[in-house]
């Protein structure tokens, strides 16, 4: 005879009823004396974790590995706003491999921003000083009023945190914060081209040149 969720609910609803009739006896008290030995922890791979729990794991482990590691060259270009070549693309790979990155997390790695190089980039942000630069030629600080002026300082602010900006951020916050319809209500359309254009080309020196 088979054995359903219904049948088993009904059944649980009868013991219940009669729980009340058990006779209570009482028990003596069973103590322990025993000491827990720990061993040295041993890394176990779960196969039932989701994959996207280990790749939140990967990307956590790569980017504390990274940042004790910001003197490599290759990060060094990464984070200075320096066209990324395909020799250094091949460091950023052992890097991860190094911190503990397997070949699938590196190609998710690769999947989730397009490029290694921008993934990465995306883990240590780009230097505050090369943020400005990009800018520099363009925000002169004499012909901006301080409100223009202070939009491009919210912009260094994300690159300098997340390394890369796409340019549709500037119609969201915090920049819709202090320019409701976005970049047009403090800037012409030719300087709006321009802010676009910059953003294009921080991001385009974290792909190597010719890479797809």
């Amino acid at each position: 005879m088979d054995v359903n969720l219904p049948m088993l609910e009904e059944a649980r609803r009868k013991l219940r009823s009669l729980v009340r009739f058990i006779e209570k006896t009482t028990r003596n008290p069973v103590y322990t004396d025993f000491e827990d030995t720990i061993g040295e922890g041993v890394e176990v791979v779960l196969p039932g974790v989701t994959p996207g729990t280990n790749f939140e794991r990967f990307r956590a482990k790569a980017e504390a590995y990274l940042r004790e590691h910001l003197e490599n060259l290759a990060l060094q270009r990464l984070r200075r706003n320096k066209q990324l070549t395909a020799s250094d693309l091949v460091e950023l790979e052992h890097m991860l491999a190094a911190s503990g990155g397997q070949p699938v997390d590196i190609a998710w790695a690769t999947e989730q921003g397009g490029s290694l190089g921008i993934f990465v980039r995306k883990l240590v942000g780009l230097d505050r000083d090369a943020a400005i630069e990009a800018f520099e030629n363009y925000l002169d600080g004499t012909k901006f009023s301080a409100d223009q002026v202070r939009f491009v300082n919210l912009i260094v602010d994300e690159l300098t945190k997340n390394g890369v900006m796409e340019p549709a951020r500037l119609f969201e916050s915090p920049y819709t914060d202090h320019a409701p319809t976005g970049p047009d209500y403090f800037f012409p359309d030719a300087d709006v081209e321009v802010i676009v254009d910059i953003l294009r080309h921080v991001n385009s020196h974290a792909v190597p040149s010719g890479a797809a």
